[in-house]
């Protein structure tokens, strides 16, 4: 006796919800990408000795609401005007206790245009 055997026939794969997930996909990683590049800011710590005797020193002090340099009270936005002298300084910049590293970096990139300054955090 012969069994008639049926064989299922295999159903072919849709494309279509295939496609929907790949697009998903490369829509949540092109929105979830960023494409700024980021900034690199250069600065040098103290350290114990050796300064260069043929720069002046300005002492800027950093603090939560207000900067200092050389003593006296200036606008952040005037930090750069203060500071250009058009001879080598080297910038001795003290964090307050309520400083952020938010106004280091800006006040960095501040002092990053003005010419012949080298910036050095302390303490």
């Amino acid at each position: 006796m012969a069994l008639n055997v049926r064989r299922k026939r295999r159903r072919r794969l849709s494309m279509t919800s295939l496609i929907d997930v790949i697009f998903l996909l490369l829509l949540f990683f092109m929105l979830t990408s960023t494409f700024s590049k980021y900034g690199e800011i250069e600065f040098a710590t103290a350290a114990a000795g050796g300064t260069e005797t043929d720069r002046a020193i300005r002492f800027v002090k950093l603090e939560a609401n207000r900067i200092l340099v050389d003593g006296s009270s200036a606008a952040f936005e005037d930090v750069a005007a203060v500071m250009a002298a058009g001879k080598p300084q080297i910038a001795l910049i003290s964090l307050g206790q309520d400083a952020t590293s938010q106004q280091l970096i800006d006040l960095l990139s501040v002092l990053s245009g003005v010419k012949q300054l080298r910036a050095q955090v302390i303490g």
